[in-house]
């Protein structure tokens, strides 16, 4: 593939604005053919970031460049990094596309209502994505923790298996059909402010290093449903930068004063 730049690309669809459109990652995805089908989907509806996660068959994958029937820039500019915290980093909302998981307190919202809450925060200059899971087995909880809320579509009850590069196309054409809510804050008037996703990972390993020293982790083979139990509150919250940091700090102290403590 020949290589292209991330501005050429901008050049690819016309933009009525400098605004970001939402990034697509695809986490773990496993066939080239629906990676490639999928970069054709994105560029229809004028998504043009394309982001893999440790993909199955390693990055490039030369199955993906036929299925993407000319869109071959966003396979070209396409990014691919190791972990989804790493592909999230510069995000300031997540979507995770998936079922409802009961277990986990994330908030679900429908097709009608994300198009145009992504429209509002694009229009704010703000940084959004969605998560789509591998073909085989889905986005896992640990996955689903990192984002702000769980995008579900009105599938047929009795067959909800939908192919990944039917599931992007569907959400490529809510954003594109989507317009500008009336109403000026469809957010967070405070979002500016918003912590980064890598500022928030630093904190989430911060606090589960601190505990696991605490021996808060047990038994282990519970380690998982509580780390999910734990970041996923956090995410919510939408903390600030300076939220953020006040808590790493009271990490720190609380684990300084117990090192203080046992000295004594």
């Amino acid at each position: 593939m020949g290589k292209t730049t991330k501005d050429q690309l901008g050049r690819i669809v016309a933009q009525e604005t400098d605004s970001p459109v939402p990034a697509v990652i695809l986490v773990r995805p496993q066939l080239g053919e629906n990676i490639g089908a999928a970069c054709r989907c994105m560029l229809n509806f004028g998504l043009t970031d394309l982001r893999l996660v440790a993909p199955r068959d390693g990055w490039p994958n030369p199955a993906a460049e036929p299925m993407a029937a000319g869109a071959v820039d966003v396979l070209n500019t396409a990014r691919v990094f190791d972990t989804v915290e790493e592909a999230v980093s510069d995000l300031q909302y997540v979507l995770a596309a998936t079922a409802r998981r009961r277990e986990l307190e994330i908030p679900v919202v429908g097709t009608d209502d994300i198009g145009p809450k992504l429209k509002g925060l694009s229009a704010s200059g703000l940084p959004t994505g969605i998560l789509f899971g591998p073909e085989k087995a889905g986005l896992t909880n640990a996955d689903v923790v990192l984002a702000d809320a769980i995008l579900t579509y009105p599938v047929n009850q009795a067959f909800q298996s939908l192919n990944l590069a039917q599931a992007v196309n569907i959400f490529a054409y809510i954003w594109a059909n989507a317009s500008l809510p009336n109403i000026p804050d469809v957010f967070n008037p405070e979002i500016s402010d918003a912590a980064e996703r890598k500022d928030l990972t630093g904190l989430f390993e911060h606090l589960e290093q601190e505990l696991d020293n605490a021996g808060f982790f047990f038994p282990e083979s519970k380690r998982a449903l509580m780390s999910q139990n734990i970041r996923a509150p956090l995410t919510r919250a939408k903390m600030t930068v300076q939220e953020v940091r006040t808590f790493r700090g009271i990490v720190k102290a609380l684990a300084e004063g117990r090192g203080k403590a046992r000295i004594k």
